[in-house]
């Protein structure tokens, strides 16, 4: 696999954290920073997707009413709830 060193200023607390978690660990920093990062891209992509998802949704008028929802939210929690909107 290619690879490419990239270089980053880290503040001195996260990088302590980053040592600590390596030795409890037993793994190398290097490991650590990419097992971060390939998890916050991952997340990233995924925020992305469902945005992308939600605003094809409310394109196509799949949406429910701010209203319906307050409604439904505030009556969670009394003696009659009121059904999930649709």
């Amino acid at each position: 696999m290619n690879t490419k060193v990239l270089t980053a200023h880290i503040p001195l607390p996260l990088a302590e954290k980053v040592d600590e978690l390596a030795t409890r660990l037993e793994r190398s920093r290097t490991w650590i920073i990419k097992q971060a990062l390939s998890a916050w891209i991952d997340h990233e992509e995924e925020h992305t997707r469902l945005t992308i998802e939600a605003m094809a949704d409310v394109d196509a008028g799949r949406v429910i009413a701010h209203q319906a929802v307050q409604e439904w939210a505030e009556s969670l929690g009394t003696e009659t709830p009121l059904p999930l909107p649709q």
